[in-house]
């Protein structure tokens, strides 16, 4: 019989009311013909209420008796919801973490899945239980309760499904499902039918409060589709797989990061080894950087800036200085008062002029841009907070999102299936795979493939006017051009004045220039400079940006093999550096062997 997965989060499970609900639609999935799992969270404010309590009795209480606390929010919902199915006529058994078989490393309040022993459960589903077990929590090697952290039951959930190859994961929560942004940010904001894994991951870490970017990546990493439901009604929410779109939009979503702030290294040496500084003391103290940019260099001395949560801003700026001071130079500078906007589709890398109109749109409402990341379906700019709700509204209405609709085709799971295994994806997927086969927890971070691009140019306008709309007049006349831009790096070098760099195919190089060079005479300031040919290479993988680590071994790889990075980009799934297209072969070798990527 098909397994289903089904989780109800802390609002679906609140009261008796909705404990019953939820054993209903589990029991009316056993109608339909399958075995089925509940995953629940705590209800309603129950783990909000322990950390209230222990924080009157401690104000540093230690991890693994939080734990051990916090586990039984989780233990009293799978024992009412449990009774709630046995009193609707199903037959129900409730398992904890640990007696569900979760095994985890012994991270006390951030624990990572490491495997899931099946036999107990296949067990209790072949005797026609409806198990219902607890999210969030498992059990260390030496027997001791832990959680895994923000977001532990839609990862438990995931986790479950992987294992026992679940035939879908369904995640009920209080929404429709998945939005093109946050409705609280405009009323003009729609669901979606369909989003594929990487857009998913994309808006899951750029701020999409729908679901926890870890789930995500488990259910990529082992191809479960996972659909995101409202528990209070019969709507088929939003499914989240690798299946073709009938008309796939060029923008699918938005996400805002509100309490984001900058930390940015000045007047850095330009030298091997000066990334691999900043990120390794980062890394040290397990701080999840987010947006990472270094723009060319100017007289020897580079800088990179990146983006934290504002919660973490303190000990990231103690990190920046740390890292200062080995290397002798250079200065930190920092902005609170910022936002991250974001636009997500996998449209993006077909299409040309997406970046033209997302900066033009901001430029006409006034919004200057502080800072640019971008990867394949990506574009981040760092804005002005108080501006950050009026510029989700107007770039939501710019990209037609509230018009047009994504939709699913018109075939069954199985032929959806069969279409994306004919797909190019089909290599990658094969890659990752392997690479999973080999892993020594079930959460460990998937690098599949080491990806070098040696067809691009560079091309950077340096100490241009910081002011509104320099990015939307650049971009526009290169999108007239029929140009497709790949990499954009902008960052800030001074109170007045920013630097801007972007790639391009190497054929497109001398049409650019004129472009670029027609624009900077309208500035009036700007100085460009460019490199014909430049390797691009990037580490591709399930985890690359959620597993805080990733980014301080490709730069102390590269830097061991004195290896000059020229620029930095990243994203959920990729961490790319654009660096000399002699040293491509050595930055290859050397990553590949880094990340134990063979072939």
């Amino acid at each position: 019989m098909p397994i289903l997965v089904q989780k109800f989060g802390g609002t679906s499970v609140a009261n008796a009311e909705k404990i019953k609900s939820a054993a209903s639609k589990a029991l009316a999935e056993v109608a339909k013909g399958y075995q089925v799992v509940v995953v629940v969270s705590a209800r309603g404010k129950k783990t909000d209420e322990l950390i209230s309590l222990a924080q009157e009795i401690s104000s540093t209480p230690a991890a693994r008796e939080m734990d051990v606390l916090l586990a039984v929010g989780e233990q009293e919902s799978i024992a009412l919801t449990a009774i709630a199915i046995q009193e609707l006529g199903g037959k129900s058994v409730s398992l904890t973490g640990p007696q569900m078989g979760m095994q985890t490393d012994s991270s006390h309040q951030r624990a990572r899945v490491k495997k899931i022993n099946t036999k107990r459960l296949h067990e209790l589903l072949d005797q026609g239980n409806v198990i219902v077990a607890a999210g969030f929590q498992g059990e260390d090697e030496f027997g001791d309760i832990t959680t895994l952290g923000r977001g532990g039951s839609d990862t438990t959930a995931a986790a479950l499904a992987a294992v026992l190859h679940a035939e879908r994961c369904d995640i009920y929560t209080d929404v429709e499902g998945v939005f093109t942004t946050d409705p609280r940010l405009t009323k003009e904001a729609r669901k979606v039918e369909y989003i594929s894994y990487d857009e998913m991951l994309e808006l899951a870490s750029l701020g999409a409060g729908v679901m926890h970017s870890r789930s995500i990546e488990f259910a990529k990493k082992y191809r479960v589709p996972l659909r995101v439901r409202p528990s209070f009604s019969d709507s088929e929410g939003t499914l989240i797989a690798d299946v073709p779109a009938d008309d796939p939009s060029v923008v699918t979503g938005i996400a805002l990061v509100k309490n984001e702030v900058r930390v940015s290294c000045k007047d850095i040496p330009d030298r091997p080894g000066v990334s691999s500084t900043i990120f390794t003391n980062m890394a040290k103290r397990k701080i999840a950087v987010d947006l990472v940019v270094q723009d060319v260099s100017k007289d020897g001395l580079a800088e990179v800036s990146f983006t934290v949560p504002q919660d973490d801003l303190a000990e990231a700026l103690n990190a920046a200085n740390e890292a200062l001071v080995q290397l002798g130079a250079g200065y930190v500078t920092q902005g609170t008062n910022v936002s991250k906007i974001s636009i997500v589709g996998n449209g993006m890398q077909t299409h040309t002029g997406v970046a033209a109109q997302f900066f033009q749109t901001l430029a006409k409402e006034g919004i200057n841009i502080e800072m640019i990341s971008t990867s394949e379906i990506k574009i981040s700019a760092l804005i002005n907070r108080d501006q950050a709700q009026q510029a989700v509204q107007v770039v939501h209405q710019s990209f037609g999102l509230s018009e047009s609709q994504r939709s699913l085709p018109k075939v069954g799971w199985k032929q959806m299936e069969e279409a994306r295994q004919k797909s190019e994806q089909l290599v990658r997927m094969q890659k990752e795979l392997e690479v999973i086969n080999r892993l020594a927890g079930m959460e460990d971070i998937v690098v599949s493939e080491i990806e070098v691009d040696t067809t691009q140019a560079r091309v950077t306008v340096q100490n241009i006017q910081d002011r509104v709309g320099i990015c939307s007049e650049l971009f526009s006349a290169v999108a007239e051009g029929g140009v497709m831009v790949d990499m954009i790096v902008q960052n800030i070098s001074g109170k007045s004045a920013s630097n801007l760099s972007f790639t391009i195919p190497h054929k497109d190089l001398e049409q650019t220039l004129l472009l670029v060079r027609e624009v900077i005479l309208n500035w009036g300031s700007g100085e460009l400079s460019y490199n014909q040919h430049i390797a691009k290479i990037s580490v591709v993988g399930i985890g690359v940006r959620s597993h805080t680590g990733v980014g301080d071994k490709m730069f102390k790889a590269l830097a061991e093999q004195q290896i000059n990075i020229d620029m930095i980009s990243t994203s959920e799934m990729c961490m790319s550096v654009v660096v000399d297209v002699a040293a491509a072969g050595k930055a290859e070798a050397t990553l590949k062997q880094t990340f134990g990527i063979t072939g």
